[in-house]
């Protein structure tokens, strides 16, 4: 039964990996969710990573809005920002700030007005039209900013953003659109490359709309980016879209155009046929997945990279060298006005510093992605853990399965935060633990109902049989318990009522069954408490085992002891029995020690644990040997050898047994070792003499010793038998080659 439920478990595995494969393949939003929380947490293991010097951001903080009034600022105050950073040598200006409705024409509308007056009034001038055109030209913001962009030494990458519902765009006409597309003109990726004719059919993230700059600004500088960024499902901003398609068009980023403004190289994009795979510029090549997001490795948190206020950039308060050959990225950080994100390492983040991530790293070259064989990687993961989990687990003990689970799952997740922070590789992480997590429980409750099972099992098989020590040694090692048998050195039992066919004609039925359940039951307490166990009773007759099935180094001496006990409680019950039923019971006992065969054997239906053997075969023997000798507790060599320190014995003979062609040395036990007193002592030295005289086939002197012994043992029928023997080889020597042993012709 416990060999078919040893394959379980690893059945149980395999479904429980392929079930977190498919789960993998086809995603979960919940577990999905728990993944991308592992990503943060790696982040904050990580810890944070000192940003290079290429990027700053001048910024709307409260203080410039406290010095240069409130939000929104006119365009000239943009225009005059431009031309102070210009005029510090930054590199490029990248605007995190659309310019995507007209400024206020007020003020040029009124100058009109006055000009149209003055014509109506017919007192213009040359000089007064020239007067109020300059007016007007100081007064229209928008192309006061669109002029320090066209003159200004920095190269300034303008922003805007998409529309990417079509229901947001759909106010807006056909030719609008046109003209709108041609706005952003500037941010279109120059080379596009396809791996495949199927690759230009890959689907990336559409957009519905642009809302581009105004014209006369987007037309101004040769460069554009949008800066839409998407959230995570739970609004947390980890990637950035390195390209948004638009009508079939892709466009690039605000951070990548600020990148290739800075490198002076073009933007390449390219799209294998699994999705888009990567970005270039010039020799840098930056991984993005296959919608063509760019993993954004975040430095750490708000204000890792340094804020200058805008005010003191205007006001010329700003140290040169913090400001040249720089990028510049311009943006608000003000409470209330400024585009707040969710990070890993913050919940409230400004967005404009998700570009200086973005391009840092990039400058940096160190990036985070899903390499290519992630997927693989992860499929192959939870299929392996799976595997060893199912194959382990079932074999190991609990503390042992637990520890290797806890191994398991701390390897794994120190291997991914290796990869993340030395590597910048992202693997999933989340479903390799999950699946150690479900199969260590899955696979341990199993075990412990299958233990359960087999505990009660080895209970019920066991308990009447066997003493609760035992018992519960094989409980904790049921592999003791091995179907089909094996090889063990064991003691054999056997004993015997003498004479039961006459007690049981004296005795009623009702009686006969209070007797042999009075025995029986006395006895097997006896068995059991020398660690032994009862294979069966027959009738009056008890066979036992000591050494199996649970290991007992000293199984040959508890057998010995368990026998004496078994005489002297007999010895105690025998009055009381002689007294009630009128039948004196007596009971002799064969004990051999040697190797046999034990087990559950049997169908696989009904089954009982027993023993098999020629040492089996022996004890019987010996049993019935006791007959022959007068004895009732006889023992072979094997067992003398194993227990003679601990029991006190007489050697009786050296017979051939039926059934075996070698002769065995029995030996009555007496007693423990140093419990006879000196006359037994002197009975069993006289014996002694006697056999080795009767060995050497000196049959007076054995005969000599053997009447000595009657003397001190009248009734010692093993004395009588001898010397009856000696006389009958004076009569009729034994053959030549005679080793001393005398042949049984009976069982």
């Amino acid at each position: 039964m416990f060999k078919r439920l040893r394959l379980s478990p690893v059945l149980f595995a395999i479904i429980i990996a392929g079930t977190a494969i498919f789960a993998y393949l086809t995603g979960i939003h919940f577990i999905d969710n728990i993944e991308l929380k592992t990503v943060d947490l790696r982040f904050k293991i990580r810890g944070e990573i000192a940003p290079g010097n290429k990027v700053v951001l001048a910024v709307v903080d409260e203080k410039s809005i406290d010095a240069e009034g409130k939000w929104v600022w006119p365009r000239k105050k943009f225009a005059d920002l431009i031309d102070s950073l210009s005029a510090y040598g930054a590199n490029v200006i990248a605007f995190d700030v659309g310019f995507v409705d007209p400024d206020d024409k007020g003020e040029v509308r009124t100058l009109e007005k006055i000009r149209q007056k003055l014509a109506d009034e017919k007192i213009r001038s040359a000089a007064m039209e020239k007067y109020i055109t300059d007016l007007k030209k100081k007064a229209d913001n928008d192309q006061l900013l669109a002029d320090s962009i066209s003159k200004s030494k920095a190269k300034i990458v303008l922003g805007y953003f998409f529309e990417m519902n079509a229901a947001d765009a759909a106010h807006t006409s056909a030719k609008q659109a046109k003209i709108q597309a041609g706005d952003i003109d500037t941010s279109r990726y120059q080379f596009v490359r396809y791996a495949s004719e199927a690759a230009q059919s890959i689907p990336l993230i559409d957009a519905a709309l642009p809302e581009a700059n105004i014209p006369v600004i987007a037309k101004v500088s040769p460069y554009s980016g949008f800066f839409n960024m998407f959230p995570d499902a739970d609004g947390v901003v980890r990637w950035v879209p390195g390209v948004l398609r638009y009508k079939k068009t892709p466009y690039a980023h605000l951070s990548l155009e600020a990148l290739s403004a800075y490198l002076d190289q073009p933007l390449h994009l390219f799209v294998a046929d699994h999705g888009a795979e990567s970005i270039s510029i010039g020799d840098l090549t930056i991984p993005t997945d296959e919608l063509g997001r760019i993993m954004i490795n975040y430095r750490g948190g708000a204000k890792t990279f340094e804020h200058i206020s805008i005010t003191d950039i205007l006001h010329h308060k700003v140290d040169p060298s913090d400001l040249k050959d720089k990028i510049v990225i311009v943006g608000a950080t003000a409470v209330g006005i400024y585009d707040l994100r969710v990070t890993p390492f913050e919940s409230v983040f400004p967005g404009l510093e998700i570009h200086a991530n973005l391009i840092d790293s990039v400058l940096a070259g160190d990036f985070l992605y899903h390499p290519a064989w992630s997927a693989f990687f992860d499929i192959f993961i939870i299929a392996a853990l799976g595997l060893f989990l199912g194959f382990v687990l079932p074999r190991v003990r609990a503390l042992a399965g637990a520890f290797t689970a806890i191994l398991l799952t701390g390897v794994y997740i120190a291997f991914t935060q290796y990869l993340f922070s030395h590597k910048g590789i992202v693997i999933n992480l989340v479903y390799p633990v999950m699946v150690i997590a479900v199969i260590y429980v899955i696979i341990t409750l199993y075990k412990f109902l299958a233990e359960e099972g087999q505990k009660r099992f080895i209970k019920n098989a066991f308990s009447t049989y066997l003493s609760p020590a035992v018992v519960d040694q094989l409980i904790e090692s049921p592999d003791k318990l091995v179907l089909g048998g094996e090889k063990r050195e064991i003691t054999a039992f056997f004993s015997d009522v003498q004479g039961f066919t006459t007690i049981s004609e004296k005795l009623t039925p009702e009686a006969l069954v209070e007797l042999l359940n009075d025995l029986l039951t006395e006895m097997t307490d006896i068995v059991l408490e020398h660690q032994g166990m009862v294979d069966k009773f027959e009738g009056d007759a008890i066979i036992a085992m000591f050494g199996a099935p649970n290991d007992l180094k000293e199984h040959a001496k508890e057998a010995c002891l368990a026998s004496l006990a078994m005489q002297k409680k007999i010895d105690e019950l025998r009055p009381k029995w002689e007294a009630e039923k009128g039948v004196t019971v007596k009971m002799r006992i064969g004990l051999f020690s040697g190797n046999a065969v034990v087990g559950n054997m049997g169908s696989k239906n009904r089954m009982d644990y027993t023993m098999m053997g020629d040492t089996v075969n022996t004890a019987a023997r010996l049993e019935g040997v006791n007959k022959v000798y007068g004895t009732f507790t006889m023992i072979g060599e094997t067992t003398y050898e194993a227990a003679k320190d601990s029991i006190f014995t007489r050697e009786l003979d050296s017979i051939n047994v039926v059934g075996k062609s070698i002769p065995v040395k029995i030996y009555q036990v007496i007693g423990l070792a140093d419990e006879p007193d000196d006359s037994t002592r002197k009975m069993v030295r006289a014996y002694e003499d006697g056999l080795d005289a009767y060995r050497k086939m000196e049959w007076d002197a054995a005969i000599s010793s053997f009447k000595a012994v009657l003397e001190t043992s009248p009734d010692d029928k093993a004395a009588g038998v001898m010397i009856s023997r000696c006389e009958e080889y004076k009569r009729q020597p034994p053959p030549d080659g005679w080793n001393g042993a005398y042949t049984m012709t009976s069982k």
